[in-house]
């Protein structure tokens, strides 16, 4: 059998001529708004290990001065691995004042869902709700719950404890950095990073597929939100409307970071030594709190935190859209050398550091709770 065409020999075609012809081929599959790419340009995207590789070295360096892996678990003698991974949100807020907190409840695994809604119905909680495990990080499983049928479905698939906490409607949501040293009345607002909703703007022409495609940020998010947006995408927002498609702050949920350090005032500084003074054993991390306005927040009024993160939390106004990576690993690292000062001066006070056999007690049973939920 004859083949349907001849090999073209070599000498028919330069080489340089063919390999155009196959760049050129295959440059209409070639997407500029793909995924990879799109984290590939920014790295506020990048894999948390990749980020943070040069950082291992640093707390290699610093574990040798400490003499221990775990010099940070002695950064906030309250909270379990000082905050770094595996501590409890719920035995953190109860160490919060009630003025600065919204309404929470702890639920235990196992409980009935009529036990859930008689408990929130005794301390005045309507929909929406948040719910949210009371061990995890990062946004992991955070979800703004509307009725009863979800927060039914939440549970099923949540065989962990959780907290439902009451959904803090201000306009201006914040994460506040804060360090102080053992011994110190007076610290130091190192960062504040201001969160912008992940949403989409109509202009009467365009479909709510075509405009989530439109914004890279919304790209990466597309899976979760073809799942929950995708009988809408066929229709047309109106020229103006906003829709607000993810109404959880975590960067990982397509919220956008930015920097608003230039809040950091004497003023912000009282509030949150004021604060901060009144938690027993907290020392290091960020609040993550919504408030009603600015002056409200230099007043210390109208301020809800709906989570303290320990020596795990980031300054995170790094996360600026085109903020340089150079600077990002100068911040990240002055931090972490303020996380040694003050654990190593805890410890010297008499705080333990955590031992071998208690980090991998935390970390197994860390990883059994978000394999049950996986």
């Amino acid at each position: 059998m004859q083949p349907l065409s001849a090999p073209r020999r070599s000498s028919d075609v330069s080489t340089p001529t063919r390999f155009w012809e196959i760049v050129l081929a295959y440059l209409p599959s070639f997407r500029f708004d793909s995924p990879f790419l799109i984290r590939l340009r920014h790295w506020e995207y990048w894999p948390f290990e990749v980020v943070y590789f040069p950082l291992f070295f640093y707390h290699i360096w610093l574990s040798i001065r400490a003499r221990s892996l775990f010099f940070f678990s002695a950064s906030n003698p309250s909270i379990e691995t000082g905050g770094l991974f595996g501590e409890s949100k719920a035995r953190i807020l109860d160490r919060i004042s009630d003025e600065f907190k919204p309404a929470t409840l702890f639920v235990p695994v196992s409980t009935p869902i009529d036990g859930i809604v008689s408990r929130m119905e005794t301390i005045g909680l309507t929909y929406p709700i948040i719910a949210k495990p009371n061990v995890g990080e990062r946004g992991w499983r955070v979800e703004k719950i509307e009725h009863t049928e979800a927060l039914v479905s939440y549970l099923e698939s949540s065989p962990v404890d959780f907290l439902i906490q009451e959904y803090v409607d201000e306009p201006l949501e914040l994460g506040v950095f804060y360090y102080r040293m053992p011994g110190q009345e007076q610290g130091v607002v190192s960062s504040v990073v201001q969160k912008e909703f992940l949403t989409i703007r109509g202009n009467g022409r365009d479909c709510v597929e075509n405009l989530i495609r439109q914004n890279e940020r919304a790209i990466l998010q597309l899976p979760a939100l073809t799942a929950r947006y995708g009988n809408i995408f066929h229709k047309i927002p109106a020229p103006g409307e906003t829709l607000t498609l993810v109404s959880i702050g975590n960067h990982c949920r397509g919220t956008k970071f930015l920097d608003a350090n230039h809040l950091i005032s004497p003023a912000l500084n009282r509030v949150f030594d004021q604060i901060s003074q009144s938690i027993d054993g907290f020392y290091f991390g960020r609040y993550d709190l919504r408030c009603r306005s600015v002056a409200d927040l230099y007043a210390g009024k109208h301020i809800r935190i709906m989570e303290l993160n320990g020596a795990g939390a980031e300054p995170a106004h790094i996360y600026q859209p085109g903020f340089s990576l150079r600077e990002a690993y100068r911040v990240l690292f002055q931090h972490w050398r303020v996380l040694f000062d003050i654990s190593r001066e805890n410890h010297r006070r008499g705080v333990s550091y955590m031992t071998l056999r208690e980090a991998i007690d935390m970390w197994k049973r860390t990883k059994k709770n978000k394999s049950l939920t996986a």
